[in-house]
């Protein structure tokens, strides 16, 4: 009984400990990144951009990580002035300290985070737990953007090499026997246009030649005649770029590649608009549930837990040292 008494007395030195809490809700996955994670799975050579995107499994677990981060913790203990109430001269052992009193769960089901501080000042309690959500909204918002300008780089180098790739892929289209005008046509149909105006150049020479034996050189008719033959040989010349045997093989295997490079630009060219909105939006909103509040009663120390347990081992033990007593007593009674 005496050392319960002694130890609830003592429980009055220590200072009592105050714990403060807060409840977040992390943000979810933004529709833009995955909107982005989409259109990045349909392009394989840029598949590891679109698993690193959609790595994440539990977005609080990163959260939790980010609270206890150097980057976070650092800038509270600097807030606070914490190495002049801890009594510490190191950073690292206000860290240190500082962690002892800290602690941050994420729920399992509702990937809610709660944080908890503990500290001999109310009011400290209460702030230094707000504190961590403020730091914790910038780490967001710095990093968010951070990942934001290295994707809009990122498809920004790979836009630049698609356009060049684009420019090559049109000009050997064109050089394969085919006009600007037909690049977006089918290859049948760029083909079959070719050799119909093969067919109309035969046709305008056999109409020459059917003039020839009746009229002039000096005839209207087949002087016009000439003069469109000479403008369809031309304009089969600019397509065939004299190469008229390999134009069926030639075209279609470059308008493929032109195609590919076509659609290969204007799906990065997609994702690089999608980097550009994420770079210009701020990052992602934290939602505080529960703001932390100046505790009203202490955490500990337990004063009534404490002194009965005191009180409990205190007379466990002068029980054990009466039936030791007890026991050499007989023993030296025997022995006698």
């Amino acid at each position: 009984m005496l050392v319960g008494i002694a130890t609830f007395c003592v429980t009055f030195v220590v200072p009592p400990t105050f714990t403060a809490s807060t409840t977040v809700m992390p943000p979810a996955q933004s529709a833009s990144s995955s909107a982005l994670t989409a259109l990045t799975g349909q392009l394989g050579a840029l598949g590891g951009l679109a698993g690193a995107t959609g790595a994440l499994k539990n977005p609080s677990d990163q959260y939790v990580a980010f609270l206890k981060s150097r980057n976070v913790v650092d800038k509270v203990i600097a807030r606070f002035d914490l190495k002049n109430v801890y009594d510490e001269e190191l950073v690292a052992d206000a860290r240190e300290e500082l962690f002892t009193n800290l602690r941050v769960t994420a729920g399992k089901k509702d990937n809610l985070i709660v944080l908890e501080v503990d500290d001999h000042d109310p009011q400290r309690a209460a702030d230094l737990a707000n504190a961590f959500v403020d730091e914790l909204r910038r780490v967001n918002a710095e990093l968010a953007v951070g990942e934001a300008s290295q994707r809009r780089l990122f498809f920004e180098e790979q836009l630049k090499t698609a356009r060049l790739a684009l420019t090559d892929a049109e000009e050997a289209l064109n050089a394969s026997g085919v006009s600007t005008s037909t690049l977006n046509t089918a290859p049948q149909a760029a083909v079959a246009a070719v050799a119909k105006l093969k067919a109309s150049i035969t046709a305008q020479e056999v109409k020459i030649a059917s003039l020839q034996g009746f009229v002039t050189e000096e005839n209207p008719d087949l002087r016009q005649a000439r003069l469109e033959l000479a403008a369809l040989r031309a304009q089969l010349s600019r397509s065939e770029e004299g190469n008229p045997e390999g134009t069926r093989s030639k075209y279609t295997e470059k308008y493929r590649a032109f195609k590919y490079q076509e659609m290969l630009f204007e799906l990065i060219a997609k994702q690089y608009e999608l980097a550009r909105l994420d770079e210009a939006r701020e990052g992602s909103l934290i939602q505080v549930v529960d703001v932390a509040t100046v505790p009203e009663r202490k955490s500990k120390p337990k004063r009534t837990v404490i002194a009965g347990g005191a009180a409990l081992a205190g007379a466990v033990l002068a029980v054990l040292a009466v039936l030791a007593r007890a026991r050499f007593g007989a023993a030296s009674g025997t022995a006698a």
